[in-house]
């Protein structure tokens, strides 16, 4: 049976699990959001979003270089605990976490970290762009709601589609990696460089 995108919205706002996890347990119920959502428990993914909510002050900070030293990251991502730190598991989600930070340049690891004056003034042009493309008024707002959420794909670590599988965004890997751990998985911070580029 075919799933829409509303019911797997619908089942992601209720359980925090990731996208492809609710389009699954859908499928495996037919469409039942009450069972699919118990589907999800049994699992173990609907319980990663309560554990998302948790302090984490431990973790590693790793490294990544690439392109023969021109590109090279430092990222921070901390859990709740040494012992997962030391897991190898974790280690991977933060060695491709460094890798995508390297692929698609993001500047924030989130939308709440966007400074509410470059949200606006993206907002501006995406308007004055709607304007001039003679758009009706009413369509307007919503074509720049719609350009703003490319936005904050382009610029929030969160938001970006993961660049091993891009049916799933980075927020979706790491639900499903806090499913698998059992622990609150954050990631704090990152730097990107590149030879030539200035600040």
């Amino acid at each position: 049976m075919s799933i829409t995108m509303e019911e797997v919205k619908t089942l992601r706002h209720k359980t925090g699990a990731g996208v492809m996890d609710c389009k699954k347990a859908l499928q495996e119920t037919g469409g039942d959001i009450d069972k699919a959502v118990e589907y999800l428990r049994e699992k173990g993914i609907a319980a990663a979003s309560k554990k998302a909510g948790r302090t984490a002050a431990e973790g590693i900070v790793s490294s990544y270089i690439h392109m023969g030293g021109k590109i090279g990251v430092l990222i921070e991502v901390n859990c709740e605990t040494d012992f997962v730190a030391k897991n190898e598991k974790f280690k991977e989600l933060v060695h491709n976490l460094a890798m995508q930070v390297a692929a698609s340049e993001p500047e924030f690891v989130s939308r709440e970290e966007v400074p509410e004056e470059e949200i606006e003034q993206e907002r501006k042009i995406l308007r004055q762009q709607a304007l001039a493309e003679n758009k009706p008024e009413h369509v307007i707002d919503k074509m720049v709601e719609g350009r703003l959420e490319k936005f904050f794909e382009a610029k929030c670590l969160m938001e970006q589609p993961y660049i091993k599988d891009n049916d799933q965004t980075i927020k979706d890997l790491i639900m499903e990696n806090i499913a698998q751990l059992g622990e609150n998985i954050v990631v704090n911070r990152f730097a990107r460089f590149a030879v030539g580029e200035e600040e």
